[in-house]
């Protein structure tokens, strides 16, 4: 199925260097919200800490319940609905020391029954001692780390170095602009937005590599021509099908992200915007950069030729 001539001549290339700054205002923005945040906002998977899911027969007024908790002292928490006006997530964090999160959660649900009565019950408690979740999220960490090594391997073998390169800086790009996007949506950084990013990684990567071998090819078939203009005729070629694979995923991932409920809906928002920005760099931050790299080359081929024909110019003489 073709939505999109395979002849068509938009050229992409052309509008590199707004797209170029359009990236790196994104990154920039992802940057400073970082910084203003004090780091991503780790959930208890990575910080340690207590989860308590609450439902509530009757709803119960959110600032309430927030006052009740407030009072017992336990450190930092946060509260937000969940799904439903009657059901509440209660995030402990890491316990003050000489106290464990277990205690902390009876002492939240003892609070909220001496108010409350039957009127609710506990639904989940989960917990995640301080070392757990530090080692937790230096193997996230980790894990992004060697995925984009190995992809830069597998490129490099596949393609050449600089397409090696190019993919890595794309797939960079996409994973910054993605924990920016839940930097400034105060979103928790989980084991499941870790998992999300992975996905987003891979996706970006399938499409990059889609355009990348149709460059190789034209590489051979269109000998003596620009580089640029290559480029172009390779993405334009490619246009239709990564506009109906990207088209039929989001409509699938915003599904999800609309209907999926509180407990998917996190996993959902980072595919919807990886799914983006990974199409977008893979025609105006990956292809750009492989001509990037050729014009560095050429530069720094050339001082190297003038005094090669003065030596032979001296060896006449002589």
């Amino acid at each position: 199925m073709r939505i999109i001539a395979k002849d068509t001549g938009i050229n992409f290339l052309g509008q590199r260097r707004v797209c170029a700054m359009i990236s790196a205002a994104l990154i920039m923005i992802s940057v400073a919200s970082l910084i203003l945040h004090g780091g991503p906002n780790y959930g208890i998977d990575f910080r340690g800490g207590a989860l308590i899911q609450l439902k509530f027969i009757k709803a119960a007024p959110l600032s309430e319940v927030r006052k009740i908790i407030s009072r017992l002292k336990i450190g930092d928490f946060s509260i937000q609905e969940f799904g439903a006006p009657e059901e509440f997530l209660v995030r402990v964090q890491q316990a003050p020391s000489g106290k464990d999160e277990d205690t902390q959660a009876q002492r939240v649900e003892a609070a909220l029954s001496e108010v409350y009565g039957k009127n609710f019950i506990v639904e989940r408690v989960e917990m995640v001692g301080p070392k757990v979740g530090a080692d937790l999220r230096e193997k996230a960490f980790l894990a992004l780390f060697y995925s984009l090594v190995g992809i830069l391997i597998y490129i490099t073998l596949r393609f050449e170095l600089r397409f090696g390169v190019a993919a890595i800086v794309a797939l960079g790009h996409d994973t910054m602009i993605t924990v920016g996007a839940f930097s400034l949506m105060d979103k928790e950084f989980t084991l499941t937005v870790i998992a999300a990013l992975l996905t987003v990684i891979g996706y970006s990567l399938n499409d990059t590599i889609v355009i990348f071998d149709r460059i190789r090819e034209n590489l051979r078939l269109k000998r003596g021509q620009q580089l640029e203009v290559i480029l172009n005729t390779s993405i334009n070629q490619t246009l239709s099908r990564t506009i109906l694979t990207s088209g039929t995923t989001l409509v699938v991932v915003l599904s999800i992200f609309v209907l999926g409920g509180e407990v998917i809906h996190d996993f959902a928002f980072a595919l919807l915007v990886g799914i983006v920005i990974g199409t977008y760099s893979s025609i105006f931050v990956a292809s750009p950069i492989i001509l990037l790299w050729s014009d560095w080359s050429k530069r720094k081929i050339a001082p190297k030729a003038p005094s090669s024909k003065k030596s032979s110019k001296k060896k006449s003489k002589i």
